[in-house]
């Protein structure tokens, strides 16, 4: 798991105009809450966290006047066209706390030979772990699988203690036979032609 250290300042101001003046000196409003405290509204770098938010549940280590606190990221809004960091919830964490988070379902391997398909039904699986040791993803052997078969929650092996958080039978990924399509009428073609 990754972990970056970023360096937070507290705001003050709130609602759509200090949201904008924060983003035009290209930092992202955000705000921090968990543990039963209350919300911290901060602002951060915009690029850093831009950076940071590329790897999947990475573990924000966030200075905030000189206290250091663990987070990890719980909502990213982005810009619908331009796609900018809009702003950023934030939860806390403690060293050994345990979280519940999702994490991609990557295949290796081909499906058997033949006309089939691939059907990714949870893209994600919700899973718990140490807030400082969640997986970025999951992986899966899909060789040799033929139409019908299916993979479930519970088929996919999990990193040394992660567990399930949703229910073990839940399918996850099938395999699909591929629809021939019909071919076309050609008699309806020479018809229209003649008339």
């Amino acid at each position: 798991m990754s972990e970056v250290k970023l360096a937070a300042e507290t705001r003050t101001e709130f609602g759509k105009g200090a949201a904008r003046r924060i983003r035009r000196e290209s930092k992202v409003p955000a705000v921090v809450y968990g543990h039963g405290g209350d919300p911290v509204h901060i602002t951060l770098p915009g690029h850093e966290l831009q950076l940071a938010l590329r790897t999947p549940n990475v573990l924000l280590t966030l200075d905030i006047e000189g206290k250091s606190q663990l987070a990890i990221p719980k909502a990213v809004q982005r810009d619908a066209i331009k796609g900018f960091l809009e702003h950023v919830d934030l939860l806390l964490v403690k060293s050994g706390e345990k979280v519940n988070v999702e994490v991609y379902v990557h295949t290796e391997g081909d499906l058997a030979p033949g006309a089939f398909l691939l059907e990714h039904v949870l893209s994600t699986l919700t899973v718990e772990a140490e807030a400082t040791h969640i997986p970025e993803s999951v992986t899966v052997s899909i060789e040799g699988l033929e139409a019908g078969a299916a993979i479930l929650a519970k088929d996919i092996p999990l990193p040394e203690g992660t567990t399930l958080a949703i229910d073990e039978d839940a399918v996850v990924l099938q395999v699909l036979a591929a629809q021939a399509e019909e071919p076309a009428d050609e008699s309806a073609g020479d018809e229209s032609a003649e008339a």
